[in-house]
């Protein structure tokens, strides 16, 4: 365990990070029964700022044992809300670092952690041919139990939080754990992805044993779970609160998708970055936490 003065550290990925930029307003889209997030006054203790340590923290889902990395603020409550970051497709645990610290720094716990099969340098067991989103949601249930074993977590207060495909997922499993997850928080979450497949295959026996997709080898499960999926009947079980956050130049997933996920949500609000892609840097990813802490604030209880 290491401690890690927040602003400090802060500072170094800020001058070390990407410096995209974009200009332009952000603008907001929320459907039309329930204006999600207002703007509120912080709440009394939003402003402080907690150092935190990091350590290394296992989950198993069957035989496989999936690593992660808990973000540990000090000098908190005994018990914390918590927050489980789920990465992209290809991605890793450290996609999040910046996100993690931020909200770390508020108070929450916070874990980031590999899929099974996730990327070819995932720290978690299993291959990259064995996985599917159906496996990932699976992977995400078991570090949902064990992060609801810590007796330092506020089980009441059990946020997911995801970017791309580790967004789909996140959304996917609370709807399927509604009582459990207090809320979502989905970055350019990829909805297209069962599109992507039934663009490319019309049957499973058109799925080969291994293929290309993006820039990974997958295996023929990666596709036949997506084969014929309704990922948007999937997620619209889920009632609280969600937050989306797209950029309208993405083009790996189009705005259009998480558009369409607000009218099939019954409470959901999305935020619009102008001119960013798939992925945030500098002003936009400011922007972004600005976004996802004001929404934490005001839906912790």
């Amino acid at each position: 365990m290491r401690r890690i003065s927040f602003l400090l550290l802060l500072g170094i990925m800020l001058l070390g990070g990407c410096t995209q930029i974009q200009n332009g307003d952000s603008h907001a889209t929320d459907n039309a029964s329930n204006g999600l997030i207002a703007t509120e006054p912080a709440k009394d203790n939003e402003q402080r700022i907690y150092e935190f340590e990091t350590r290394e923290l296992y989950a198993r889902r069957e035989e496989k044992q999936i690593y992660g990395v808990l973000y540990m603020p000090q000098n908190a409550d005994d018990q914390m809300p918590a927050v489980i970051y789920s990465h992209g497709f290809g991605g890793s645990h450290s996609s999040a670092a910046q996100y993690a610290i931020e909200i770390a720094s508020r108070g929450y716990v916070v874990y980031c952690f590999d899929f099974c099969g996730g990327s070819t340098g995932s720290r978690s067991d299993g291959s990259t041919l064995e996985m599917s989103i159906f496996t990932e949601q699976a992977d995400l249930e078991a570090v949902l139990a064990m992060i609801q074993e810590q007796p330092f977590v506020d089980s009441n207060n059990i946020f997911l939080m995801g970017t791309s495909m580790g967004g789909a997922v996140s959304a996917i499993t609370a709807a399927a754990h509604e009582e459990e997850i207090q809320g979502a928080i989905l970055l350019y979450p990829a909805f297209v992805i069962a599109d992507d497949i039934n663009n490319r295959f019309t049957n499973v026996e058109d799925i080969p044993d291994t293929f290309y997709h993006m820039w990974m080898t997958v295996g023929h499960v990666f596709a036949e779970d997506l084969l014929n999926y309704d990922i948007y009947q999937a997620i619209s079980g889920y009632k609280k609160d969600v937050l989306l956050i797209h950029g309208d130049a993405d083009s790996i997933v189009p705005l259009s998708y998480s558009e369409r996920a607000v009218e099939i949500y019954d409470s959901a609000k999305l935020e619009i970055l102008p001119g960013a892609g798939h992925g945030f840097y500098g002003e936009d990813a400011e922007r972004a936490i600005t976004w996802i802490l004001e929404y934490l604030s005001i839906h912790t209880i």
